[in-house]
């Protein structure tokens, strides 16, 4: 047994239209339990007016609650289980108002998920939002983007160098509420007071991974870092609505 431990700490939260966007689709959330488990939720919206931002706002609403509800987490076992069965409802109830409204045909979102339980996390991905954990001034992207051209990469068609500048660089091979059933990443991580990372690719896309770690780095507050974040995105182009989650933990 791990020795249980409850993790105090801060987070911060913001999203943002950006400079080109015409509305917001972008969706996050952080939120803690009564004994100390954390929840961290970013969903980036697609489908275009009145689909995107419903999409995300569903998926975020599904999992919040029912983390909410949820009385305690038993073994990683049934932590990732619950991740997992949590996410599929979401994608369900996206897929169902989809099928069932014409305007909302094709919409969909994508989702990264880390639930922090004492000494490990759940990372869960759908889609090219990103989580990233910063520990001992070294920051690490724990996602990998489900995209088109990091398939090309990882089969070989294409270098790292490449990616950044491939025309297909924004098709997802993967999404919530899409298709009926869903195909889900879930990873199981320890947890070592890492300060957690998790972002739409509205930041991603703006701010340099170098300006990344210095802002992450620094000592301010999560509130300040994800508004920083926000405004060094929209200063560099602000390309795409922006969603950020900053968790710190405390001793």
């Amino acid at each position: 047994m791990s020795n249980k431990k409850y993790i105090y700490g801060r987070y911060a939260v913001k999203t943002d239209i950006g400079k080109v966007r015409m509305n917001n689709e972008d969706r996050a959330a952080a939120l803690t339990n009564a004994r100390g488990n954390i929840l961290l939720v970013v969903c980036d919206g697609m489908g275009g007016q009145n689909k995107g931002d419903l999409a995300s706002q569903i998926a975020v609403e599904v999992i919040t609650q029912a983390f909410q509800e949820k009385d305690k987490f038993r073994g990683k076992f049934f932590t990732k289980r619950w991740v997992a069965n949590v996410i599929r409802q979401a994608n369900s109830e996206i897929f169902r108002q989809a099928s069932h409204n014409q305007k909302y045909q094709g919409m969909g979102t994508t989702i990264t998920m880390v639930l922090i339980v004492n000494d490990y996390m759940v990372v869960a991905q759908a889609g090219d939002s990103r989580a990233y954990s910063y520990r001992n001034r070294n920051l690490e992207q724990i996602t990998e983007d489900q995209t088109y051209v990091q398939y090309l990469y990882r089969i070989g068609e294409i270098t790292k160098e490449e990616i950044d500048t491939h025309p297909k660089r924004h098709v997802l091979m993967n999404a919530l509420g899409i298709y009926p059933s869903l195909d889900l990443e879930i990873r199981v991580r320890p947890y070592l007071g890492d300060t957690i990372l998790v972002c739409s690719d509205g930041l991603y896309n703006n701010v340099a991974q170098k300006d990344l770690l210095s802002i992450m780095k620094g000592t301010d507050t999560p509130d300040q870092k994800v508004n920083e974040l926000v405004s060094l995105a929209n200063k560099n182009g602000g390309s795409d609505n922006i969603a950020v989650v900053i968790w710190e933990a405390q001793e």
